[in-house]
């Protein structure tokens, strides 16, 4: 299972440990060093004291015991060494910062518990990368989980208010907390296909309901990746061919969807949405779609195909999804107005 608690947490909790150990020892063994004759009180003011450093004196007389003063020495190295251990760690607390990032990821911790609805990118590499600025551009909710710090923080200077999570997409538990169940869609978008076969098959066996879209790099595991759960599988080289094509037959076609995707002003994109139940049955005109001037309708899909350049009178059959060309913000509106 994978930790997830930081690190400056582990080793206080390791130290708290060790010293409620050298309590009890110190308090049980002087108890019965003094035969009972004292109380658990005194055996554990003597314990403290010796601990502490702070050398009152013995409250239990050891002079007919000398095996305790042997056991007072073992016990001063123990308890003495516990407490600077802590001692120092709670400087290192305070001088190299480790308290404001603790701060800074208990804050973190805050941020991924109220996320719903958003996209799980796995990877944050060159290909995350791009995954990221487009979810970001069009105002989607992301959460970046990646096992190299360094990746994350050159991704945080260019998104300073990114919501991230170290550790391996892999591990059940990394997913769970990165809120899997609640998540609208999981990227396996690492530079290995067998972590992003893992990541899919993961992120279905935890949310049967989530969509996953996975990276793949060698054409031979694309059905792999699918049989793992993948809902859709991007080969990079099969992408990257037909975008050279492209650009060789259609390039007027290519600079018109670059010049949409890089249009800062108008961010234009082409989006789906699926048709109300209270609007089954009527024609597109019931949509009353001239309320939405920034967005064109250009085609249907239905479940016995495509309908492209739909006319107003088309019936709208069940399980249809609109197609349109929008703005983010418009999209917004489509989604509330023809909810």
């Amino acid at each position: 299972m994978h930790d997830i608690t930081p690190p400056i947490y582990r080793r206080f909790i390791l130290a708290g440990v060790v010293l409620i150990n050298v309590l009890l020892l110190g308090t049980f063994g002087y108890w019965y060093i003094g035969e009972g004759d004292y109380s658990l009180f005194d055996c554990f003011y003597m314990t403290a004291i010796t601990i502490l450093t702070i050398g009152y004196g013995e409250t239990i007389n050891l002079d007919l015991h000398p095996n305790g003063r042997v056991f007072t020495i073992v016990i001063a190295f123990m308890g003495i060494g516990t407490v600077t251990y802590i001692l120092s760690n709670f400087t290192a607390l305070i001088v190299e910062g480790d308290l404001q990032e603790t701060f800074k990821q208990k804050k973190m911790e805050q941020r991924i518990k109220t996320l719903k609805d958003h996209y799980i990118i796995c990877g944050i590499g060159r290909v995350g990368l791009h995954i990221l600025n487009e979810l970001e551009s069009t105002h989607h909710s992301t959460l970046i989980v990646d096992t190299d710090e360094n990746a994350i923080k050159q991704i945080l200077i260019l998104f300073p208010e990114e919501i991230y999570l170290r550790g391996d997409a892999t591990d059940d538990e990394v997913l769970l907390h990165a809120g899997v169940k609640r998540a609208r869609g999981v990227f396996a978008a690492t530079d290995d296909d067998s972590r992003n076969l893992v990541i899919s098959l993961t992120a279905k066996h935890l949310n049967p309901r989530i969509r996953v879209v996975a990276r793949c790099q060698e054409p031979r595991n694309v059905e792999k990746m699918r049989k793992a759960g993948a809902d859709s599988v991007i080969s990079t080289a099969f992408i990257g061919g037909l975008r050279m094509a492209s650009e060789m037959l259609r390039p007027t076609v290519v600079s018109f969807l670059d010049t949409m995707l890089r249009d800062k002003n108008k961010n234009l994109r082409v989006e789906e949405i699926a048709v109300p139940p209270g609007a089954v049955g009527q024609p597109i005109c019931h949509l009353q779609l001239q309320n939405y001037p920034s967005s064109l309708l250009i085609a249907l899909k239905t479940g016995a195909g495509w309908v492209h350049n739909p006319r107003r009178d088309q019936i709208l059959a069940p399980d249809t999804t609109l197609i349109f060309m929008t703005t983010p913000d418009e999209r917004e509106k489509l989604r509330k107005g023809l909810g």
